[in-house]
């Protein structure tokens, strides 16, 4: 595309907008290469890896990019088998690291299934080298500097330094703060010629030994190093020399194992830079809220509320500009400073926004032409060296489009045949049109001549358009106005200045009944357009609420049918799942009282009557119902306090306190009160009548629970439970003391026992019984 419409249009500008955001060489040099393409894949291919960033920016804040140095001499270095410095090395590793790390977003973007069009594909040519970044990264920091971690041989070097310096110091502080601190200038420790050394006051120059190493500019202080500190000195320069041969090594180590990878990395270099690219573009467009362009394959534009994007967006006015559906040809008229140049360098630089691959300043659902070439006459372009008239400069460039545009070229042209006799520039304007309309160029032109505002209606493919003029405030609006010639505002503009009426009378007796007819028909044509805006803008909002609601309605209404078959489904399954169990785990508890009464010989205890009777109501599950029934019956069965409950695990009823624990309420059971886990209490309706509170456990043999525990041949943690069910029962029982006999033997069992009764607030108090009753084999409690 020629370079002189990028002048006209100001395109560098927006190309230095798009600059800040990069951060690697290689995508500074992409923009630096940037222009408009006029093939229609590669514009689609550039828009997609736009839009791709775009929705990667929105998704998790941009592609992970750090700042990149341009490695391109370094690996220039490494073809000829070149050692790199420290500061060189780390320059590639950030390249590898930041290949590696940015291959690993895009798969893990893939994994989210986030929908991408290009930007993936190039992830997938990332090359990536771990062993090789790891052995990078561990061996140097970000400025070149090699760690300690670089070899183990290094690591020892540099301790033993660390020690040599100590040692250094200590011996130097001894001489600086002891009696031999009156012969320096100021005790301090410095440096001189890599050395450690002290400022020797030039008359005690002998007092330390050693060897001087400077002094300073006045001569009155030598700058010494003391005899005692010449061994350590010496050692610890060798172990600096030590150093160096070994960061060589290693350096020439590193560079070594890079070589073969060249071209690998170089190739990281350069599609680091196309993310860069992108990375920058889509930040540029979220900055100018850009939006994403629509290409036409036959140049049908159709741009949305644009404006140029070089201005205010808070303060531009938008317009809708259209081209080449209906007309292929606009003349735009209307008084200057209207809005016109502006609308033709918004259409032109938009469109070579979007045949960049940028988004364009443009609501949603915008279109844009791929034109091969965009021609421009704008401005003044008058030269004193060429000797070029305004007239002759615009004539110029017009030749020049004329013998270069064709049926893929906009033509953008700016005061058409201004410059010469009213009469003849607005012939050649016509001709000019027509010329350009004969070879199919889509064209966009503004004018003053009164003549063009026929054009329009008498040309195929050709229609007026104009810049709004407000006649009240003398202000123009920028709005562009498609279908409707510009009118001329001059007398309502000198009357509204304070020209006299008498002068204005005699001016408009001075032009034509047709041009006072086509100003008049002008007027009633902008009123009218007006009325058909405010009324589509009307229709327009009721229309978007309408197709929003419907959209929101069918939405919801899917979900809700997916849900509901879903919910459905699982509730079927895990309803069949409820009654396997509960079926498979009655049978065993069937089972196993059976074989507890088959069993004459063994007595069936209490707490296992329990505990069978609290896995039997286990199994009992809420029946699955509609969704109103199943609301009704949580919300009756929510427990608040006061609610009559029944307690499962004992089958007493009892009421309700309070809530002790998020899932625990204290229950009043007759004169106890216990606390009980929510999942055990079933909320329950008594009627006063027959309310009446029941004092004894049911058992298969209805009688009473026995006053003596046995506890002997028991395991410790069996015993232990044992003990604090059977209490459960001898207090609603009514017992107001029982004996555990829990039997010598080790004593652990009855040392437990005291320490449990010890803690538990129902106990009154208990000792051991009796010698003729078992003694301490045997505890009496008694019960509050």
């Amino acid at each position: 595309m020629n370079t002189k419409v990028l002048t006209t249009l100001e395109y560098d500008k927006i190309k230095q907008q798009v600059a800040q955001y990069l951060v690697t060489p290689a995508g500074k040099k992409l923009l630096a290469n940037l222009y408009p393409s006029s093939n229609y894949q590669q514009v689609q291919l550039d828009l997609n890896r736009t839009q791709d960033a775009a929705d990667i920016l929105r998704l998790k804040g941009g592609i992970p990019l750090p700042k990149l140095a341009d490695v391109h001499l370094q690996l220039k270095r490494l073809k000829i088998n070149a050692a790199l410095n420290g500061k060189e090395l780390a320059e590639i590793a950030k390249v590898l690291r930041s290949a590696a790390e940015v291959k690993s977003f895009f798969s893990q973007l893939a994994i989210e299934e986030v929908n991408l069009h290009s930007l993936n594909a190039l992830a997938n040519q990332l090359q990536v080298f771990p062993q090789l970044t790891k052995q990078l990264l561990r061996s140097l920091e970000e400025d070149g500097h090699l760690s300690d971690d670089a070899s183990v041989k290094l690591a020892a070097i540099r301790r033993s330094m660390s020690q040599l310096r100590l040692q250094l110091r200590s011996q130097l502080n001894a001489l600086i703060r002891g009696k031999s601190a009156k012969y320096l200038t100021e005790p301090v420790i410095t440096i001189r010629d890599d050395r450690y050394v002290i400022p020797v006051k030039q008359e005690y120059r002998g007092h330390f030994g050693g060897v001087v190493h400077d002094q300073s500019a006045s001569g009155q202080t030598l700058f010494v190093e003391p005899a005692a500190a010449l061994d350590l000195n010496n050692r610890l320069r060798q172990r600096q020399a030590n150093e160096r041969e070994e960061i060589q090594r290693i350096l020439t180590a590193l560079s070594a194992s890079l070589a073969p990878y060249v071209k690998e990395i170089a190739a990281n270099a350069a599609l680091l830079g196309e993310f860069d690219f992108a990375n920058a573009k889509a930040k540029y467009a979220q900055q100018l809220k850009a939006t994403y362009p629509r290409l036409s394959v036959d140049n049908q534009v159709y741009l949305r509320q644009a404006w140029h994007p070089l201005l205010n967006e808070k303060k531009v006015v938008r317009n809708d500009i259209m081209l080449g559906q209906d007309y292929q040809t606009m003349v735009i008229t209307g008084p200057n400073t209207g809005g016109k140049t502006i609308t033709l360098k918004t259409l032109g630089l938009i469109q070579l926004m979007g045949q960049s691959g940028l988004f364009i300043p443009a609501f949603e659902d915008s279109q844009i032409g791929v034109f091969k070439e965009i021609f421009a006459d704008i401005g003044d372009e008058q030269s004193i060296e060429q000797n070029l008239s305004t007239f002759s400069a615009h004539l110029t460039n017009i030749v020049e489009i004329l013998n270069n545009c064709d049926q893929s070229s906009l033509v953008l042209l700016d005061e058409l045949g201004a410059g010469t006799d009213p009469q003849e520039g607005a012939a050649l304007a016509v001709a000019i049109l027509d010329a350009l309309a004969a070879l199919g160029s889509y064209v966009v032109a503004t004018t003053h001549y009164p003549e063009l505002k026929a054009y329009g209606y008498e040309r195929l493919s050709t229609i007026n358009a104009s810049m709004e003029f407000d006649s009240q405030t003398l202000q123009p609006t920028y709005r562009l106005l498609i279908g409707i010639p510009g009118q001329s505002n001059a007398f309502a503009i000198s009357q509204r200045l304070g020209l006299s009426a008498e002068i204005i009378a005699a001016a408009r007796q001075l032009t034509s009944n047709q041009s006072q007819d086509l100003n008049q028909m002008i007027q009633d044509l902008v009123r009218k357009r007006q009325q058909a805006e405010e009324e589509r803008a009307r229709l327009a909002k009721y229309l978007t609420e309408g197709q929003e609601l419907h959209h929101d309605l069918q939405v919801a209404f899917n979900k809700f049918e997916k849900q509901k078959a879903h919910l459905l489904e699982q509730a079927k399954l895990h309803a069949n799942q409820i009654i396997d169990q509960a079926s498979q785990r009655s049978d065993e508890l069937i089972s196993e009282l059976r074989q507890m009464k088959l069993n004459a010989n063994a007595s069936v205890k209490e707490d296992q009557l329990i505990t069978a009777k609290t896995k039997m109501n286990e199994l009992h599950q809420p029946l699955l119902s509609k969704n109103r029934v199943l609301r009704k019956v949580k919300l009756n069965q929510q427990l608040k306090p006061g609610d009559d409950v029944l307690v499962k695990p004992y089958d007493q009823q009892g009421t309700l306190l309070e809530k002790t624990g998020k899932h625990e309420w204290e229950v009043q059971l007759g004169s106890l009160k216990m606390k009980i886990a929510e999942g055990n209490l079933e909320k329950i309706k008594i009627k006063p009548e027959k309310v009446r509170i029941r004092s004894s456990f049911k058992s298969s043999s209805q009688v009473h629970v026995s006053p003596v525990l046995d506890l002997r041949g028991q395991r410790y943690e069996t015993a232990m439970t044992m003990v604090d069910r059977y209490l459960d029962s001898a207090l609603l029982a009514g017992y107001a003391s029982v004996t555990i006999i829990h039997g010598k033997g080790t004593g652990a069992l009855r040392e437990g026992i005291r320490q449990y009764l010890q803690t538990n607030r129902r106990v009154k108090s208990f000792g051991f019984a009796p010698a003729n009753a078992g003694g301490d084999g045997a505890t009496i409690v008694e019960l509050k």
